[in-house]
């Protein structure tokens, strides 16, 4: 019996270590496998569009065969045409900007929410999660009757004398930011919420008693003590931003230039899937790789502390 007790907590514990593998496995490893896989092949008229496709009635001469046909072919392409490059880096400077700006944005309501009445607190949160009981697809496609020239903002800004001719703000730039910080902000001001919750503020009115000025003592004390919660937010924000399709496709009109709107055109439009793999992993890579090193980073720091 005591062996059995031992045997069975060991067995439970190592069951529930394999349920998150077994859910990354299903979910991450084989997709991308599958993606990798055909981001190597060449495209062809035919369904699906590309080849080699891998069968069991193949056998493994057949298996060994196609699996020659495999070639770096598509990330060369990939490289070499400046179209790709940058709508890299055209994803990458537009979800760093938004960043930015939805964390300067951000930051104020989350710590007002922190130092807000314990009463309050719920109401506010309710808030900030009720954009989310709304489509993300309508809440983005709304914007469009605010930020059109005839729309909303100019009306309002005619009312009130503040300009003479429509601002033309839909279909720029400027209507891509604007709709990444309202589309993600709720994602950058919970985690800051819950760091600055938790937050100590008897440290502030000791810092205070001691001769720092408010001011002073927000940058010398809530602002590092909140590093984690603006290192996780703007991970929230950034990552899913520099893929995004639906914000540029509607609000950025066809000038913009992101990575996501050109992986569906890769996909649906010239129907190359290779191709439009090879970007998908490239894209994968540029945003896995930092992250597994800033995680590193951090859990040395915190082992040397």
């Amino acid at each position: 019996m005591k062996l059995l007790r031992r045997l069975f907590p060991a067995i439970g514990s190592r069951l529930v270590i394999a349920v998150p593998y077994l859910w990354l496995l299903c979910l991450f490893l084989i997709p991308f496998v599958i993606v990798f896989k055909i981001s190597l092949s060449q495209v062809t008229i035919a369904m699906p569009p590309y080849m080699p496709v891998f069968g069991l009635e193949d056998g493994v001469s057949g298996f060994l065969e196609k699996l020659r046909g495999l070639s770096l072919e598509n990330y060369v392409w990939l490289f070499g045409d400046p179209l790709y490059i940058n709508a890299y880096l055209s994803s990458l400077y537009i979800a760093a900007v938004s960043t930015l700006l939805t964390l300067l944005v951000g930051y104020p309501l989350a710590y007002g929410m922190a130092r807000a009445p314990a009463n309050l607190r719920p109401l506010l949160l309710m808030m900030v999660i009720l954009p989310f009981w709304t489509s993300f697809l309508i809440r983005v496609y709304a914007w469009i009757g605010i930020l059109k020239p005839e729309g909303l903002l100019n009306q309002f800004l005619f009312f009130l004398g503040v300009i003479d001719e429509p601002l033309i703000i839909l279909n720029t730039t400027r209507a891509v930011y604007i709709g990444i910080v309202y589309s993600y902000l709720p994602f950058m001001v919970l985690p800051l919420y819950a760091t600055l919750e938790k937050m100590d503020y008897s440290l502030i009115e000791a810092a205070e008693d001691l001769g720092c000025t408010r001011l002073s003592a927000f940058w010398k004390i809530t602002f590092p003590l909140s590093l984690p919660g603006i290192v996780a937010g703007c991970m929230l924000v950034f990552i899913p931003a520099v893929g995004e399709f639906v914000i540029p496709d509607l609000l950025g009109g066809p000038r913009t230039l992101m990575i996501g709107k050109t992986l569906w055109s890769e996909f649906f439009s010239n129907r190359d899937w290779p191709v439009a793999s090879a970007v998908a992993i490239v894209l994968l890579m540029i945003l896995v790789l930092p992250i597994v090193y800033f995680q590193r980073t951090q859990a040395r720091a915190r082992e040397q502390a």
